[in-house]
């Protein structure tokens, strides 16, 4: 994959610009006599205080896509609470899932000062015109978990490995259903996340990489035929329209007691969906069911192992990382990053800096979720 990472000198060019169009201004009355005795040490002072100034605060713009979802109010939560211990003012602002919203908070936080912004994408491949805006500010912009796609005004991407999400969730899929050792057939349906969200790209084709062999083979059938992403995607990653779909997949496929032996969800709103649908619908053998971010709708199910698993990405690790990298951009240096060559948006590889995320069931939950103190136990009953 072709690099092109930004420059090195116009990155350390457009932050001093911005960072020299924030510094503050004081300004004091004396009387004449003792100004002109004072000023050569006030200027000397001013001189020395002027590169901590600078380095301080700041207006950051955090954009996330939407509260529907708990995991994007986590995000946005920590994302301020972190960048204001940091000593950072922050916007934080949620779209409502459309687009046109999240357009218009770009806007408008371009327009009020922001100095830096923390974009979580609702569609990715949307916000070239209003980051363009951005760029001729000479304001950075971090992507958020999901990758701003067809711009150059990305300056860099924190996520999580995502790619290595799915192939966990694929990975749980072929060990719990012994693939290598079984002959099968065994019948596997597929529910990807949101056409717009290129995370979702990478979450089924990680999980699909992995059980596609299988497919090939015939070890797996997918009795629906749906094995296309465009086929399994879930607009808004919708509970309920996983649920629909899973409701008319049992119809068409199931309804004699063929028995399901695992659905692979790319996440834990999709596979909600499909649990509620197969609590509705479907009277034979309760299959492996995946699903990723340990939502707390979903912990009940994962705790009485009736969803299998799910991928823990602790959100922490990831405001944190995207603080240091906020903090380092705005006193003139360079993000740090891991990843240099995976992710092309369609016109730059994108600087990134990945996140490592976790397994997560029944028998590790507590640990990592509760110990940690990322849920207390009342939250998970």
């Amino acid at each position: 994959m072709k690099k092109k990472l930004l420059s090195a000198i116009l990155s350390v060019a457009m932050v001093a610009t911005l960072l020299a169009g924030c510094g503050s201004k004081a300004t004091t009355e004396a009387a004449p006599a003792a100004a002109e005795e004072a000023a050569p040490a006030a200027d000397a002072a001013a001189e020395e205080a002027a590169p901590a100034a600078d380095a301080a605060g700041g207006l950051v713009g955090v954009a996330m896509p939407t509260k529907d979802l708990q995991r994007w109010n986590q995000d946005g939560e920590n994302m301020k609470s972190q960048l204001e211990a940091a000593g950072y003012t922050v916007d934080l602002q949620y779209a409502n899932n459309d687009v046109a919203t999240q357009v218009s908070v770009l806007e408008n936080m371009i327009a009020n000062g922001c100095q830096l912004l923390v974009v979580a994408s609702i569609d990715g491949s949307a916000l070239g015109t209003v980051l363009e805006q951005a760029k001729e500010a000479a304001i950075p912009v971090i992507a958020y978990d999901r990758l701003i796609m067809n711009t150059d005004a990305c300056s860099y991407y924190a996520s999580f490995d995502n790619y290595k999400v799915g192939t966990m969730q694929g990975e749980y899929v072929r060990d719990a259903l012994d693939l290598d050792n079984q002959a099968g057939p065994f019948n596997v349906e597929f529910f990807g996340g949101d056409p717009g969200d290129n995370n979702a790209l990478l979450f089924f084709g990680g999980a699909m990489d992995v059980l596609k062999p299988y497919i090939d083979e015939g070890k797996i059938v997918v009795q629906s035929g749906q094995k296309e992403f465009a086929e399994c995607a879930t607009a808004s990653w919708s509970t309920e329209n996983a649920q629909s779909r899973m409701e008319n997949i049992i119809s068409s496929y199931y309804a004699d007691g063929t028995k399901i032996d695992a659905v692979c969800c790319s996440n834990d709103s999709t596979s909600l969906g499909v649990q509620n649908a197969l609590d509705s619908s479907y009277n034979a053998e309760w299959p492996v069911i995946t699903g990723q971010d340990c939502d707390i709708a979903n912990m009940p199910n994962i705790i009485a192992g009736k969803q299998s698993m799910s991928v823990f990405k602790d959100t922490r690790d990831l405001a944190a990382k995207t603080v240091e990298m906020v903090d380092a951009i705005m006193k003139g240096g360079e993000a740090p990053v891991n990843n240099t060559t995976d992710y092309d948006n369609g016109v730059m590889v994108v600087p990134s800096y990945l996140c490592d995320p976790k397994f997560a069931d029944k028998d590790n939950y507590k640990e990592l979720l509760v110990d940690s103190g990322y849920y207390t136990e009342d939250q998970l009953k």
